[in-house]
């Protein structure tokens, strides 16, 4: 079965699950390894996805894919600072700080940072420097928000802190 007849199948029934459960369907990949064929499904929420949110879309879409070829199924968040894929990426992305990765340097760049102020289906615009800067998405590789870790140090990991270095959360 060639791999878009494949997703044309699969993709409903995750998107299914996915609207049932709240959750935004983000990515389908089947990739092969030295291991085998895996099924990966990234799925997103607003407000973040949870280990259980996981497992309760793995458990409901299993039953649905048990007739394709795959070896392993993950389902996962594609994580904070995913790639920005889609214009609902994007939408969310505006006014936040980003990181852009070309596939060529520009003007002497292979990457630039800065804050996402306007984006089209040919082109992005950031505040660099002060600056408003234009750049053709077909010439970006990546694009994605800059995740601010700032305060992470801070957290207290000490004898009466809620989580204590080591401990594993169930």
């Amino acid at each position: 079965m060639a791999r878009s007849d494949w997703m044309k199948k699969v993709e409903p029934r995750c998107l299914e699950i996915a609207q049932k459960l709240g959750c935004e369907l983000v990515e389908i990949s089947l990739d092969k390894e030295n291991t085998g064929k895996y099924l990966r499904i990234y799925i997103d929420r607003e407000d973040g996805m949870d280990l259980d949110g996981c497992e309760r879309f793995h458990r409901m879409v299993q039953p649905l894919l048990e007739d394709y070829d795959y070896d392993f199924l993950e389902v996962s968040s594609p994580g904070i600072d995913r790639p920005l894929k889609t214009d609902r990426d994007y939408d969310r992305a505006l006014g936040s700080e980003v990181e852009v990765h070309f596939f060529r340097a520009l003007d002497g760049l292979k990457e630039v940072g800065g804050i996402l102020v306007d984006y089209d289906g040919e082109s992005l615009t950031l505040e660099v420097n002060g600056d408003r800067v234009r750049y053709e998405r077909s010439a970006c590789s990546l694009v994605r928000p800059v995740v601010d870790m700032t305060g992470v140090e801070d957290v207290d990991l000490g004898e009466d802190s809620a989580l204590k270095e080591g401990e594993i959360v169930s």
